[in-house]
């Protein structure tokens, strides 16, 4: 399947990196994000990729385009300028990189890519949230309800300790775990084709009116992750998976 990343908000909440760079692009363990992402589809045969630009699209771009050079050790023969790359990350992935307005809006960003999916189911997610999700059980689900969208549902991080407590005793301490209780959307969609006609126009926002109405007309399916999920939404947030990475528990590595 086709899979779609949403790539051009401004990414506010994550000032310290994003004034010169867009979100997905901001680096865990030596990364971009968006990266990561890619590789989790990647690794179920998931491959052709369509990114969907707005904010320093230019970055992006140019990290894709420079792709091998930036992730080898490359020779340079300066008599006539030729560079070898000796691949060290090789990739295979078909990347296809798409400009959808600098202000447009979630949903009006999956409308422009229409032309490019055609008449097919496709993937779609955001470009900062990482999880160690099994899409082959996804779109298993997805193709087993024959509805218009599928959406995964997560149980967000907390932001501080959770403690069990019986008759004021601590009975459990967990430092910032998944919450148990309660589920938030998680992105990794599953879409079929027909859900572009409930998007107006670049003023749409994706989580409002389209949604909102696939969930009116029945449509709109969970498919409940109850495995690791965490969106990068500021500093503290890729400080976590920064850990994570660094001390080799990521699950979604």
């Amino acid at each position: 399947m086709k899979v779609i990343i949403l790539a051009g908000g401004f990414g506010t909440r994550l000032s310290e990196y994003t004034e010169s760079i867009p979100k997905p692009m901001v680096t865990v363990g030596g990364k971009p994000i968006l990266w990561h992402i890619m590789n989790t589809y990647s690794k179920f045969e998931h491959k052709n990729f369509y990114i969907a630009l707005g904010y320093r699209a230019e970055v992006i771009k140019e990290y894709f385009l420079n792709y091998r050079i930036l992730n080898s050790d490359f020779t340079v023969d300066l008599s006539n300028g030729n560079v070898v790359a000796l691949q060290q990350d090789a990739v295979d992935w078909n990347i296809t990189l798409v400009d959808t307005g600098l202000n447009s809006m979630t949903g009006g960003r999956v409308k422009r890519m229409r032309d490019f999916i055609g008449d097919e189911s496709f993937l779609l997610t955001y470009g900062d949230g990482v999880a160690d999700i099994d899409l082959d059980a996804l779109i298993k689900f997805h193709k087993s309800h024959g509805k218009m969208v599928t959406v995964s549902a997560v149980h967000p991080g907390a932001r501080f300790g959770e403690l069990d407590i019986n008759n004021n005793v601590v009975t459990s301490f967990q430092e910032k775990p998944q919450v148990s209780q309660g589920w938030i959307n998680g992105g990794y969609f599953v879409i079929e084709p027909k859900f572009f006609d409930l998007i107006e126009g670049d003023d749409t926002i994706l989580e409002k009116t389209p949604l909102e109405q696939a969930a009116r007309m029945g449509e709109l399916m969970s498919y409940q992750h109850d495995g690791f999920w965490q969106c990068m939404d500021t500093k503290r947030d890729r400080d976590s998976l920064e850990d994570l990475w660094e001390t080799g528990c990521a699950p979604w590595k």
